[in-house]
């Protein structure tokens, strides 16, 4: 913006380069077209039943695999666990300090107490023979740190985010957050299968979801499963500095 003075009068002139950007942006509109959004096809299938909000599952048992972090319960106390909680190594162990490595990835946490029973009671029977072995093993997740969901596509923070058991898709999309030009209504959900097996692709119908209540598309979210958020074109930076789309 130009400032052009003759005497007491004073006149404002838009410079030619930035009314030029004004009128020529290419990205300046108010609102996506229909034919750009109509370009972007809506993927998946409904299937009553999947898990989801109000018809929830129990997330199977635990698998533990590295980098879990386990909390180790051994009673009567033993003075030579000095820690209570231990990381699974990249290799799958935990390392017990001074009864060695025992390799946990890969089991469930009721398998690991009864693996770490044994572990103990063998070596405390030839390290210390004249002590009694442990007769209970407690295990808990500490901290899960190998099950996760995704969020990606046009949203704010794309990332994997940790399973607590009760997400469902309108908790992740909220979770990851929208942008201006995202379109929901054309977001799915696609759940890990196994290689040569048929692809699982659950379409999510956003408007019944936020506007109705209807939870029949409001699929519970498993470990591994991926959330994509589709989007437009991102508005210009001059539309975004105007507040237009």
């Amino acid at each position: 913006m130009a400032a052009w003075k003759r005497g007491s009068r004073t006149r404002l002139m838009v410079t030619a380069p930035l009314s030029a950007a004004l009128v020529l942006a290419p990205g300046c509109r108010s609102t996506p077209s229909k034919h750009e959004i109509n370009r972007i096809p809506q993927l998946g299938t409904v299937d009553p039943s999947q898990p989801r909000e109000l018809a929830q599952v129990t997330i199977p048992p635990r698998i533990v695999q590295p980098p879990d972090e386990l909390e180790v319960v051994v009673r009567p106390s033993d003075p030579d666990l000095t820690a209570t909680r231990y990381v699974v190594q990249p290799e799958g162990t935990i390392d017990l300090g001074y009864y060695g490595d025992v390799y946990v990835a890969g089991l469930t946490l009721e398998q690991i107490e009864q693996k770490l029973l044994l572990h103990l009671a063998r070596m405390v029977a030839l390290k210390e023979a004249d002590r009694k072995p442990p007769t209970d093993v407690v295990v808990r997740m500490s901290d899960d740190q190998s099950k996760f969901f995704y969020v990606i596509g046009t949203v704010n923070n794309q990332s994997r985010f940790p399973i607590t058991g009760q997400t469902t898709v309108l908790d992740a999309i909220l979770q990851a957050g929208l942008k201006q030009n995202s379109l929901p209504g054309k977001s799915y959900l696609a759940r890990p299968h196994p290689a040569g097996a048929p692809d699982t692709i659950l379409s999510i119908d956003w408007d019944a979801i936020t506007q109705r209540g209807d939870t029949l598309t409001n699929y519970q979210v498993l470990p591994g499963d991926r959330i994509y958020v589709p989007g437009t074109r991102p508005p210009s930076v001059i539309s975004s500095l105007l507040g237009t789309r």
